[in-house]
This record gives C-alpha cells, structure tokens and sequence, in this order.
C-alpha cells in the first residue's frame, strides 16, 4: 500500500509560481505512472498531468499545457509539479495519485488510479 502526501500549495497571484510535490510516505511509487488531478468548489476533479515510470512519457490536459511540468525523482520517491503563469481558473484541491499499472502510455482516466493523497490547495488570485 502506498501512502502519498502533497506539499507546496498556497496562495499566490496571477501569472505568479508555485511548485507542488508528492512523496511517498509508506511504499513507493517508483514503477507506477504518476498523475496529478485538481477539485475546483462545485466541480468534478478533473486530470492535469502524468507521467510514466517505464518511458517518461507525459500527458497534459490542454488547459495546462506550456504552463505546467510534471517530473518525477525515483531516488527520492518525490514527484513534482511547476505551475507557471497561473490563473485564477487554476485554484483548486491538488492530488497527485499513483496507478500500478504502467504499459508505458499515461492515462488521465481517473478511475485508472489506485492511490491518492489528500491535496494541497492552490488558490491564485486576480
């Protein structure tokens, strides 16, 4: 069983940074693909990135791309999120979650997942 626990949420203004990391706190995650997903109030949680173990290959929704980049640091069970240039549209409840299954393609089916930590809010103002 793996246990994820993300850091680095906060408040921040438009067009400003802010760098999210998931760390194993039992178990590790260093073969899994690894996504990260966000909760606005009233929403369904809708996919952001991920990223496979066995190829590195990456997956963005397009409302992120060329504003965020997933990475990942096996030797370190950590993985990271940069979020640059963002907007108010951004702020939500981040989870990073794990899927045991890596074929080599991420997914951004949520119900793919296995495990999920409990999130970071991210709030941006205007």
């Amino acid at each position: 069983q793996v246990q994820l626990v993300e850091s680095g949420g906060g408040l921040v203004q438009a067009g400003g940074s802010l760098r999210l990391s998931c760390a194993a706190s039992r178990g590790t995650f260093s073969t899994y693909v690894m996504g990260w997903f966000r909760q606005a109030p009233g929403k369904e949680r809708e996919f952001v990135a991920a990223i496979t173990w066995s190829s590195g290959y990456t997956l963005y929704a397009d409302s992120v791309k060329g504003r965020f980049t997933i990475s990942r640091d096996d030797a370190r069970n950590t993985m990271y999120l940069q979020m640059n240039n963002l907007k108010p549209e951004d702020t939500a409840v981040y989870y990073c979650a794990a899927d045991r299954q890596d074929y080599g393609l991420a997914t951004s089916n949520l119900y793919q997942y296995d495990y999920w930590g409990q999130g970071t809010q991210v709030t941006v103002s205007s």
